[in-house]
């Protein structure tokens, strides 16, 4: 388990582990100090100190989980789905991906997604539902879904749920009165920081992952990382990422070395849902493999590796096991917010986003006229007044809002798994936007995590939604909208809430993968 720095990243180590040291950060955060992140934050850092000693305190689910899984592999119960978002469902991903084993994870609303997972081999399949709070607007209409599926095919849904709620939720109180199968995890845990507590262990377990391995893992980097010393390598990596003069707000992320498969995603949401507010923090890029682009001057780098390397330039190599990255980033997360001034385990901007879809699912919101129709796709905005009559000119006018410090982020509201390739845009946009870092996440899943940076952060973003409009909706099973009304008030209500915040908005709407294909077709002009 090392961190190894260079450039800028280690004059900033250079600059804060010192002090870091001698007012026994690590230390203090081990006996569960409060005070560390400054009068404001103690209220809500008060109860979320859980993660902090997860891996000894998680110990005592695992026979339970396994348990569990033998008895529903005999009946035979291979399927597990997921349903979750944000950190309910990013750290199963990655545990379970970088094992190779298999779990269907459902973080959409997108009703061919939501259609795909539903439908499939309900005969085999067991679905964990995630929710901290028990009432996420995403995960209780995909549980509805499932209910409704199990139902129609005979199967009573006590004998197919598994639930991981905090105590008293309603979720907890609801999925008891109907016999399901409860893991409560620790109320002292943020989602984000939840990965070897019950959210990250019980899918994963139930997939069949060796947990107590992953649990030996993080065990193993526990002393190191709560130690008051200078190669304490969740300091060094904090204050690589927010000690740097002048700052390199921007952080992009390079997972092409190492065998941990989708680190990088959980990483984003970890870092920028807890550093971005207070208008300053850290945004994530991640990119999967190859050189960063582009190399801007408030950029640095950081590699995940599975051997140790030494770091080139301005950037930060961590070499450690899935576990050890685990607890490495929830500790030099925690350092940040200390370094930044702002409180690591809040989210309110996250709320606010959760508040303005609301609104629009239970009113009757005028209807937006788009400001052009170009071909398959349909154009709306926010923030700004464009006048663009192609898709194409449209982006480009969208890039034209860019300030000299910002960055892209494009928003995907559409069917993850469908195979449309519209992740690739983001690496069509970094060739055309001004030099300046382009991010891109699925929604709604990143409105748990990244959106929280988009509002709160720095006033640099500019933000493209891409709306894929289903061929066939579905109902939400005893609601009174369907999932296309959900995803389209939750993009609504997202688009309003940053253009409130001073962030201009494009919003492309397009029907099915033919108009996916479409919309891709011409932005490939821009490059």
């Amino acid at each position: 388990m090392t961190v190894h720095v260079s450039g800028a990243a280690a004059d900033a180590v250079a600059r804060h582990v010192p002090t870091l040291v001698a007012t026994r950060f690590a230390s203090r955060l081990s006996d569960g100090d409060d005070s560390l992140w400054g009068t404001a934050a103690q209220p809500e850092a008060s109860i979320r100190l859980g993660w902090v000693h997860a891996s000894s305190a998680s110990r005592s689910l695992v026979t339970e989980i396994e348990a569990f899984r033998e008895e529903f592999t005999a009946s035979g119960l291979t399927r597990v789905v997921l349903c979750g978002m944000g950190g309910s469902s990013l750290a199963p991903e990655v545990i379970t991906r970088t094992a190779g084993v298999e779990l269907v994870v459902l973080d959409s609303t997108h009703p061919t997604q939501v259609a795909r997972v539903v439908d499939a081999d309900i005969e085999r399949t067991v679905v964990v539902v995630s929710s901290k709070s028990g009432s996420t607007a995403e995960t209780d209409s995909q549980k509805r879904a499932f209910e409704a599926a199990f139902v129609e095919a005979g199967i009573d849904p006590a004998a197919r749920f598994v639930i991981v709620t905090d105590p008293d939720s309603p979720l907890d109180v609801s999925s008891r009165d109907a016999g399901y199968r409860v893991f409560n995890a620790d109320p002292h845990v943020g989602g984000r920081y939840s990965a070897l507590t019950a959210f990250g262990l019980v899918p994963s377990g139930l997939a069949g992952v060796d947990i107590s391995a992953l649990l030996d893992e993080a065990d193993a980097a526990l002393s190191a990382l709560l130690e008051d010393s200078a190669e304490n390598p969740g300091l060094r990596l904090g204050a690589a990422m927010a000690g740097t003069q002048p700052r390199r707000d921007k952080m992009a992320i390079m997972t092409g070395e190492t065998s941990i498969v989708g680190i990088g995603d959980w990483i984003e949401q970890l870092v920028a849902e807890s550093t971005g507010k207070e208008l300053t923090g850290v945004l994530p890029v991640v990119l999967e493999r190859g050189a960063p682009e582009p190399m801007a001057d408030d950029l640095f780098v950081v590699n995940i590796v599975d051997d140790a390397v030494a770091a080139s330039g301005d950037s930060v190599t961590v070499a450690a096991p899935l576990g050890a990255q685990l607890l490495i980033w929830e500790v030099a997360t925690a350092v940040a917010g200390h370094l930044l001034g702002t409180n690591p385990f809040d989210q309110p901007d996250v709320e606010s986003a959760k508040i303005a879809a609301r609104t629009f699912l239970d009113g009757t919101p005028e209807p937006v006229t788009p400001f052009c129709t170009y071909g398959d796709v349909s154009m709306t905005a926010v923030g700004y007044s464009p006048a663009a009559t192609t898709t194409a000119a449209a982006v480009r006018e969208l890039l034209d809002q860019l300030p000299s410090d910002g960055y892209v982020s494009i928003h995907a509201y559409a069917d993850r798994e469908g195979g449309s390739g519209l992740e690739e845009l983001r690496g069509v946009l970094a060739a055309t936007a001004h030099g300046r870092p382009v991010t891109f996440g699925w929604a709604p899943r990143f409105l748990h995590s990244t959106g929280q940076y988009h509002k709160g952060g720095p006033a640099q973003g500019v933000f493209l939604q891409i709306i894929e409009l289903a061929d066939v909706d579905r109902e939400v099973p005893d609601r009174p909208y369907s999932f296309g009304t959900l995803i389209a008030a939750q993009a609504r209500g997202d688009a309003q809430v940053l253009a409130d915040h001073h962030r201009p908005v494009l919003t492309l709407t397009v029907t099915g993968p033919a108009g996916v294909r479409s919309f891709l077709a011409e932005t490939a002009k821009l490059s």
